[in-house]
């Protein structure tokens, strides 16, 4: 067994399998949850089923069993490769993924019986937060060493966003889940809502994002076999993600009397972030021009570029949606809902899959299964989203635009609810996505044709 932790590339494989689980258990609680928006009856008078200790595991199995753990497995692939070098220590990595994994199923076990901190991407009970902040840990220092014994002396762009995104939830994590505070894992009063979004924000910005883009900036220009646009704009990109989306997590309590001066400053900076997000997809659309035939004719590299399309529309919609003007109609209601869905599924989820299906093979050895399931996948998953996206976009105008001109919740009510049942339906197309892809992943690992040593090398040096 011990042999098996020490095996090059174990722990990065180990994360990816665990990320592939963790997205059909998500994706489960998302489909009862929309099922229950429907008919709240479904599976009534069981308390580990009720809506509201389902919502709270679907959203955090989904931001760090899925998409957080399936990019750190990428990740701890592809950093050693572009250093030329092995990673530091398998056991720390497979330590890392130890705790890192026991407080995503914190979430399951301990939601479904209340054991909650009850604050919006921070529910994680103290001994999970403190779980979560070892793995963290772990991995910066497995990461950091990793980094002095390269032997490549350029630190590609993917290697910033990789250690940065640890380093930044090292700082940002325990300060949003007050740990200082095991008991409620809270402040007291007003002030708490500034410290609830400045994780709240900064986990898909400062966490999945810089995940993504580093998987992103690798799986690209290799699909494409030609270099990177630019490194110094990607650098460039690179500095204004950490100079501007740390402090944008207000524009979603703009309605509350927070000080405003960090009203302004969150929704200045979330216009600004038009910057960071143009320059990521302009980089990799000018890497990959006049060979779109091969990135959206391989499986893995249109799951990437799916991602980077996502990410465009998400970042057109969110700044604008920040705007005071534009919440008295986009806030509290679905619109939020669908916004969230493209981000972190749309952009995070579709690059943390793409990712997977490009590395798999380098660490597992094994040809992919079927490049037709990955495309079934694909179609499953955009189809369902897309329709999601659409869904409650329009059930959030319609929810906005009434309670503005003063019409009551509860007679809105029934105006929503065919969107419900479209919600519900789209998302049987992102289960069943799911389901295939771990489908694919175990048959890959059992049946896929081994990888000669010569396909291997190669492989690896086109990194």
């Amino acid at each position: 067994m011990f042999a098996f932790v020490k095996k090059p590339q174990s722990a990065a494989l180990a994360f990816l399998i665990a990320g592939a689980v963790w997205f059909v258990v998500g994706a489960l609680y998302g489909m009862v949850s929309a099922i229950h928006l429907v008919a709240p009856e479904f599976f009534s008078n069981i308390p580990f089923l009720v809506f509201g200790r389902e919502r709270p595991i679907h959203v955090n199995t989904m931001l760090y069993g899925f998409t957080g753990t399936m990019l750190t497995g990428c990740g701890l692939y592809y950093l050693p490769a572009l250093l030329r070098t092995r990673l530091y220590s398998e056991p720390l990595g497979w330590l890392s993924f130890l705790f890192w994994n026991l407080t995503v199923a914190s979430g399951p076990l301990g939601f479904s019986f209340a054991y909650t901190q009850g604050r919006e991407y921070n529910e994680y009970i103290w001994i999970a937060d403190i779980s979560l902040m070892l793995a963290v840990v772990l991995l910066i220092y497995n990461l950091v060493m990793t980094i002095v014994q390269r032997t490549e002396q350029q630190l590609y762009v993917s290697v910033w966003y990789f250690v940065a995104a640890f380093l930044w939830t090292a700082g940002n994590y325990p300060i949003s889940n007050v740990v200082w505070h095991p008991s409620t894992g809270a402040m007291p009063g007003l002030i708490d809502s500034i410290f609830l979004w400045f994780w709240g924000h900064n986990l898909p910005g400062l966490l999945i994002t810089p995940l993504a883009t580093g998987a992103a900036y690798f799986v690209i220009p290799r699909i494409t076999r030609t270099p990177l646009n630019s490194h110094t704009l990607s650098l460039a990109g690179f500095w204004f993600l950490v100079a501007l989306y740390t402090h944008i997590g207000g524009h979603h309590v703009l309605q509350s009397p927070i000080p405003n001066w960090l009203k302004t400053v969150s929704v200045v900076d979330s216009i600004a972030m038009v910057v960071p997000v143009s320059i990521v997809v302009l980089n990799l659309w000018l890497t990959a021009r006049q060979e779109g035939q091969r990135v959206w004719g391989d499986p893995a590299g249109r799951l990437v570029m799916g991602g980077i399309v996502w990410y465009l529309i998400t970042c057109i919609q969110g700044p604008l949606q920040s705007l005071p003007y534009l919440q008295r109609v986009t806030h509290f209601n679905n619109w939020t809902v669908g916004h969230a869905h493209i981000a972190m599924l749309g952009f995070g989820g579709y690059i943390a899959l793409g990712a997977m299906w490009h590395i798999l093979p380098l660490v597992s050895g094994r040809e992919i299964y079927s490049q037709r399931l990955v495309n079934l996948q694909f179609g499953l998953i955009t189809f369902g989203l897309t329709a999601f996206f659409l869904v409650l976009t329009t059930a959030g105008l319609i929810q906005g635009s009434a309670w503005h001109n003063g019409e009551t919740v509860y007679r809105v009510l029934p105006e929503i609810a065919p969107f419900m049942i479209s919600r519900a339906a789209s998302g049987i197309f992102i289960l069943g996505g799911s389901l295939i892809g771990l489908y694919n992943l175990y048959l890959t690992l059992r049946q896929g044709r081994e990888l000669q040593p010569v396909e291997l090398l190669r492989a690896e040096e086109a990194s």
